[in-house]
């Protein structure tokens, strides 16, 4: 009952988005500079997802010019404007802390066959 009032509230989204471990994902986050506010996409690979509920949160790595780069997100945030999948993963761990060891080829994540 305490989620439904939640999603009527809209604290809580109606349809959060449906991301998995390994998935290669572009986030529309909004930006606010000013008056004014846009969108950037943050491109990368889910490595995590953590808690459950209106706490959920997910984790985004990326390479930017040679330097890994991670965004926690929110599932429920306002800010999070939509999470578009690119690509599945297959993966067999939970947590794909290990890439952050790897460069090149080697932090590649194999993709799931439909």
């Amino acid at each position: 009952m305490d989620a439904l009032k939640l999603i009527s509230d809209g604290c809580l989204k109606a349809e959060p988005p449906k991301v998995e471990i390994g998935d290669t994902v572009r986030v529309q986050v909004r930006i606010k500079e000013g008056e004014k506010s846009r969108l950037q996409a943050f491109e990368g690979t889910v490595i995590a997802k953590k808690h459950g509920g209106i706490n959920e949160t997910f984790t985004v790595r990326r390479l930017s010019h040679g330097v890994g780069v991670e965004r926690v997100f929110p599932v429920h945030s306002p800010n999070v404007d939509k999470v578009e999948l690119i690509r599945k993963g297959r993966v067999r761990r939970s947590k794909l802390y290990y890439l952050r060891d790897r460069v090149g080829k080697a932090a590649k994540v194999k993709e799931a066959i439909r």
